[in-house]
């Protein structure tokens, strides 16, 4: 029991060293006491000289014969003929011109108004839609006229083809050369009696 009893107690200084700083205060004068200096390594000692050695002079040569060589005759250089001319690239074809289709002068709806309407037909009170087709010259002028759907009416019909064939004027279709040719053109009249 009292062995541990001792043992408790020095704990406790030692504990209460440690808290109160004693042991640092020894630390810090042994560190403050520590004296320090530096070592400076000594040069290595040079390496020995290499030992002289006398070699002999060395052996004097004669010098060669003097030998006459003759001069080679200048080379003979002959020149080429310049090679022929490469003949003249072929000329670019003409540029492509896309084909115009035959376009009206003016709106074809208005070349047949109510004015025209046969009076045959107003009296019988006759209506309806004439599909046609107009052949157009390379001028742009109508050609014929051909009814390819009829209305029902002769009167309609024939007066359709009539009007279209003296009013239509058409600017003419071109080729892809430019040049103008026939074509033809398909469209329709719608003939209604007009309300008062």
């Amino acid at each position: 029991m009292v062995a541990i009893g001792l043992v408790v107690i020095l704990h406790a200084l030692l504990g209460y060293a440690f808290v109160t700083g004693l042991a640092f205060n020894v630390v810090k004068k042994v560190v403050v006491d520590l004296k320090t200096f530096d070592v400076n390594e000594a040069a290595p000692p040079p390496p020995p000289p290499p030992p002289k050695i006398d070699l002999p002079p060395p052996p004097v040569a004669a010098p060669p014969p003097i030998v006459q060589v003759q001069a080679a005759p200048p080379p003979i250089v002959q020149v080429a003929p310049p090679p022929p001319a490469p003949p003249p690239a072929p000329p670019a074809p003409p540029p492509m011109i896309q084909p115009v289709k035959a376009s009206p002068r003016g709106k074809m709806q208005d070349l047949v108004t109510a004015d025209d309407y046969p009076s045959a037909s107003l009296r019988n009170n006759e209506e309806g839609t004439t599909r046609y087709r107009l052949d157009v010259g390379p001028d742009g002028k109508v050609v014929a006229c051909t009814v390819t759907g009829s209305s029902g009416h002769p009167a309609l019909d024939d007066a359709s083809c009539r009007l279209l064939t003296r009013r239509a004027r058409f600017n003419p279709a071109k080729d892809s050369s430019g040049s103008t040719v026939a074509s033809v053109w398909s469209a329709s009249v719608r003939w209604q009696i007009p309300k008062d």
